[in-house]
């Protein structure tokens, strides 16, 4: 009796114990699209939950934006890093207009309605389009916004990715808002080819991002979108809802990343991958250490 007695009192300790932990034993999966910037965010939200006491079950690198909520909305991950405006104009397929805080409202609602996927808040990161010159053009002309363009309307030759040309965001919404034409428009398939032919100086403006890494270095002017043809495009963790209802301390860990970042951060955080060419979990993990994130 003693002996059923004490195992009996094992067992009983064993669940209590199993009952009290959070459940930080359950894999969490984790993914990202493919390229540079969320490759590291991907990274970020691996090791701070991983330092929480979660499983990490990393799926880096899936792909485009389609591919991704594909993934997410049918449990093959549980989160990834995406983009406001990214998630009304290539999920929900509207036009994306507002400041910041209504284009994050509108994209959460429709998630949250149509997903049971919940954005939580958004970072100080801001990677939406914005128009490059190299710092000489910008020097000869006076060329500091998008609006100065018009004093050399039709003169420079415009590079741009394969969907800029009709973008409503892209060369028509450039030609209705602030009525500037180029001389010419050249096409190219990858994004750092564009940099090359402006440095080159094949081309005199080209579209990038605002976290590019090359937008910090004093070779590129970034002209400022002074009558915001560009819209808001935060990015923010998002997650399925039935992952957090079981799990809701992941909230607050992912967002505590997105608080220490901002364009400049992430534009040194880009460049470290792509011209010193570390690896983006060394990159995402030494930066947590230095914020104290993590461990």
């Amino acid at each position: 009796m003693k002996a059923k007695t004490a195992k009996a009192l094992a067992l009983s300790a064993l669940l209590m114990t199993g009952a009290a932990l959070p459940a930080a034993a359950e894999t969490i999966k984790v993914g990202s699209k493919s390229f540079t910037e969320q490759f590291i965010l991907g990274e970020m939200y691996a090791a701070v939950l991983e330092d929480a006491g979660f499983t990490v079950d990393r799926k880096i690198n899936l792909g485009g934006t389609l591919i991704a909520h594909q993934a997410l909305i049918t449990g093959q991950i549980d989160l990834y890093p995406e983009y406001t405006s990214t998630g009304l104009a290539a999920v929900k397929k509207v036009k994306v207009t507002g400041d910041a805080d209504q284009v994050y409202n509108e994209v959460k609602d429709y998630y949250a309605k149509e997903f049971n996927i919940t954005w939580l808040a958004q970072s100080g990161v801001n990677n939406g389009y914005v128009l490059l010159v190299r710092a000489d053009t910008a020097d000869k002309y006076g060329l500091k916004n998008v609006s100065d363009l018009t004093k050399v309307n039709g003169q420079l030759v415009f590079g741009g990715g394969p969907e800029f040309r009709d973008r409503e965001d892209g060369l028509p919404g450039i030609k209705r808002v602030y009525d500037v034409d180029f001389k010419d428009f050249k096409q190219f398939a990858k994004l750092g080819l564009r940099y090359d032919a402006l440095a080159q100086g094949d081309i005199d403006i080209t579209n990038g991002y605002t976290t590019d890494w090359q937008v910090g270095t004093d070779k590129v002017a970034m002209l400022d979108d002074d009558k915001h043809l560009f819209p808001p495009s935060y990015v923010a963790p998002i997650v399925r809802q039935e992952v957090l209802d079981k799990n809701p301390e992941i909230a607050g860990l992912l967002e505590k990343v997105g608080s220490n970042l901002d364009n400049a951060t992430m534009r040194a955080l880009n460049a470290k991958v792509e011209v010193d060419r570390e690896e983006p979990h060394d990159v995402a993990v030494a930066f947590l250490k230095e914020k104290g994130l993590i461990k």
